[in-house]
C-alpha cells in the first residue's frame, strides 16, 4: 500500500513494540537492521510501549480517544490507525485486517483525496 500511494501523500509510521508475545525483544538498532533486510521503506520509529504503565503518549491518546470507534486497547502488533492530513484520527483497524482490505483502501483513498490544509 505504501508503495502504491506514497506519491499521493501516504505516510506509514511504524512503532515497534514488545508488548505482545515478546515479538520485538531487540534493541532499536537490531529492529532497524531486521527491517532494512526486509526492505521496509516507510518510516520506522524507536520501540515504544503501546500499553501498560509505560504506555507512550501517542498510544495513550489513541487508546483514550473520544471517538469510541478509535479508542480502546491495542489488540496486537500491526494494529492500524488512519490519520488525515489535518491530524484528525479517522479510523482504526485491528491487526488481522490487512492493508489491502477493501475498507482500508477506500478510507485511505478518501483521506488522500481530501484537500490539503493551507501550508501543508
Amino acid at each position: 500500500m505504501f508503495e502504491k500511494y506514497k506519491d499521493k501523500g501516504l505516510k506509514v509510521l511504524a512503532f515497534p513494540a514488545n508488548n505482545f508475545g515478546n515479538q520485538e525483544p531487540g534493541s532499536n538498532s537490531e529492529i532497524k537492521a531486521f527491517c532494512t533486510g526486509k526492505k521496509v521503506t516507510f518510516d520506522m520509529f524507536a520501540k515504544v510501549s503501546v500499553k501498560g504503565e509505560d504506555q507512550c503518549p501517542l498510544y495513550r491518546y489513541l487508546t483514550k480517544h473520544p471517538d469510541k470507534a478509535i479508542a480502546g486497547d491495542v489488540q496486537w502488533n500491526f494494529q492500524k490507525y488512519l490519520v488525515g492530513r489535518d491530524g484528525t484520527v479517522l479510523a482504526k483497524w485491528g491487526p488481522k485486517t490487512m492493508p489491502d482490505d477493501k475498507a482500508v483502501v477506500e478510507a485511505v483513498e478518501k483521506a488522500l483525496a481530501a484537500e490539503r490544509p493551507k501550508g501543508g
